[in-house]
């Protein structure tokens, strides 16, 4: 009976371990854009610089994995209305040799890809000048690349 009793007793003790661990997520939060991710306007838009009680949030991504990269077009919720943007700078570490942002940063465009501003007012990774061709008039209204 105490030989039943320590299988049992441990056999028990396995399986709380094991529902326990299933309780805990040990991946880390995504710090890339996907949906309800707050973003900052980088441009000098009228839409994306007037105050609002809300900032403006990502309701959809442009791609098959649903998480927005540098480069990936997304449609934000921004003062009650919804604007495409061109991601230009997030939290989530990239490839080597890439820049990491403090903020997770847009640049307004229209549905045809032009840009609504006629500035961006922070620096821009190198790595959209490879994408030339999509994003020529992004690149042509900014000032500095990192």
């Amino acid at each position: 009976m105490a030989l039943l009793n320590r299988r049992l007793g441990l056999s028990l003790t396995h399986l709380s371990s094991t529902v326990i661990q299933r309780h805990l997520s040990v991946t880390r939060a995504c710090r890339a854009i996907q949906k309800l991710t707050r973003v900052r306007v980088v441009d000098n838009s009228a839409l994306g610089n007037t105050p609002y009680h809300r900032p403006p949030k990502c309701i959809h991504v442009y791609n098959k994995t649903g998480v927005g990269k540098v480069g990936d077009k997304i449609l934000l919720a921004i003062k009650g209305e919804k604007k495409k943007a061109l991601i230009v700078g997030h939290k989530m570490p990239g490839p080597p040799m890439t820049p990491r942002f403090d903020s997770n940063n847009v640049v307004l465009i229209e549905d045809n890809g032009n840009p609504i501003g006629t500035r961006i007012k922070t620096p821009i990774p190198y790595i959209l000048r490879q994408k030339e061709g999509e994003f020529s008039k992004v690149l042509a209204i900014a000032r500095n690349f990192v």
